[in-house]
């Protein structure tokens, strides 16, 4: 945990460096993928054990919520993502997983930055945390699970299946540094096996954020664009079971 005056650097930095810089790079899809930073390889420490990171299995009711009940019980468990190569400072998003300080987020957010220079911000607070292990990270599904050196971190239940074409779906990130900003859409179609396009409304700054389906599930990591600058709304999410092989589901 660092004090809430260091942030301020970090803001600082944050104006004056390419914060929102895009970066363009292929996945194994036959569309064009555009992520939040081109940059190298992740400083990866110790990991983690699977059978150290219990996740609660949910049981689905059967009752949909609102969007304005997704948001103001999920809101606290997307944070805020700030990371520097050294000359720049990026920012992206994340949220919780267990109330432990479990979290997700994009590999891209954190490509090519050093550890230990991360800040994580917690929604509605000055106090900012470092990444204290990393347990799995993947360029190839862009997305990096780690733990936060924090406790009795509000979280995001785990969806159990993949949302079909045309359900409605909730995204909370802090695009182009605007924390906590909501947006809703539908499942577009599947790109590959987990690759979705949404039409919900994301930017750069919500690389990481969360992607929550009508039952308060999380059901995807929101990471960018097919096009850059396209108006037809066409962006994606990875599905979050790419992260389900590294983590221990509970009851």
């Amino acid at each position: 945990m660092i004090s809430k005056y260091s942030i301020g650097l970090f803001m600082a930095l944050l104006v004056c460096s390419c914060a929102h810089k895009s970066g363009h790079g292929e996945r194994k899809s036959d569309k064009k993928v555009i992520g939040l930073n081109n940059k190298r390889e992740i400083i990866q420490p110790k990991k983690d054990r699977e059978d150290d990171i219990p996740v609660k299995r949910i049981e689905r009711k059967g009752n949909r919520m609102e969007g304005t009940e997704v948001f103001r019980k999920y809101n606290s468990a997307v944070f805020m993502v700030f990371t520097s190569d050294g000359r720049n400072t990026y920012q992206g998003s994340g949220f919780f997983i267990n109330a432990h300080g479990l979290a997700v987020s994009n590999y891209h957010v954190f490509e090519g930055t050093g550890m230990g220079i991360e800040q994580i911000k917690l929604t509605g607070s000055d106090v900012v945390y470092k990444v204290a292990t990393v347990i799995h990270k993947s360029s190839d599904s862009d997305f990096i699970l780690f733990k936060v050196d924090c406790n009795n971190t509000n979280y995001i239940p785990i969806a159990n299946s993949k949302p079909s074409v045309g359900e409605k779906v909730f995204a909370i990130g802090s695009p182009r540094g605007l924390e906590s900003t909501f947006s809703s859409g539908e499942v577009s179609q599947w790109r590959e096996r987990n690759l979705m396009q949404i039409s919900a409304l994301i930017d750069h700054g919500s690389s990481g954020g969360a992607l929550i389906n009508e039952y308060g599930e999380v059901v995807g990591i929101t990471s960018g664009t097919f096009y850059d600058g396209s108006q037809a709304n066409l962006n994606y999410a990875w599905s979050i079971d790419v992260v389900k092989p590294y983590i221990r589901m509970t009851n």
